[in-house]
């Protein structure tokens, strides 16, 4: 049985716009997986401290058969290759980025996942490019992606 899934993909280090690039391969050559959507690539200033370069976000959709938490370890292998280190500073600069958004319609909640992902409905860099790929997209909650865009800020996002 397979899943849909989205995925958030983030980055502003070592020519973020490529690592993207790579990320979105690599997302396309996960095991059990296809890459069915990449959103555009969007600008946006980074959310936590601020003297860092401005991020490249966009948003993938994937069918897979992997369980949620194989697909989140595959997304940090993704990670791990691209020269991600994670650290105790939380929103600092990354070479890569990638959040397991939505799975299907489940609501996950354990040690090691939310989903849907905790700042989804927060976050312009992921809600923007997730509403290009899905714009008829409801939450596990039932709530329309449509809705939830219409009540953000913009937050400084440029789509390039």
């Amino acid at each position: 049985m397979t899943t849909s899934a989205y995925i958030g993909l983030g980055a502003n280090l070592n020519n973020p716009k490529q690592q993207i690039e790579v990320a979105f391969k690599a997302l396309a050559n996960l095991p059990n997986t296809q890459l069915l959507l990449r959103s555009s690539l969007y600008q946006s200033p980074p959310m936590g401290p601020q003297d860092q370069d401005d991020y490249i976000n966009a948003v993938a959709k994937i069918e897979t058969s992997l369980t949620p938490i194989d697909l989140l370890d595959q997304l940090q292998s993704v990670e791990k290759t691209q020269g991600r280190v994670r650290k105790a500073e939380r929103w600092g600069p990354r070479t890569l980025d990638l959040d397991l958004l939505l799975f299907g319609d489940q609501a996950i909640e354990c040690e090691r996942l939310t989903i849907p992902h905790y700042g989804l409905r927060q976050r312009a860099f992921v809600l923007l490019p997730l509403q290009e790929i899905a714009p008829e997209l409801k939450l596990p909650d039932g709530t329309p992606i449509n809705s939830i865009v219409e009540e953000l800020t913009e937050q400084g996002i440029t789509k390039l």
